[in-house]
């Protein structure tokens, strides 16, 4: 339940914060850095 939450939380930034196509792999980027965090 929590690692859906914090999916949900991380596509909502993604969409409110990226402008262009180098800002999305830059957005994913830090997503995969948050989703690792959350794992340990």
């Amino acid at each position: 339940m929590k690692l859906i939450a914090t999916l949900m939380v991380i596509v909502g930034v993604m969409l409110a914060g990226c402008n262009t196509v180098a800002g999305v792999g830059k957005d994913i980027e830090k997503a995969g850095g948050a989703i690792q965090k959350s794992t340990k």
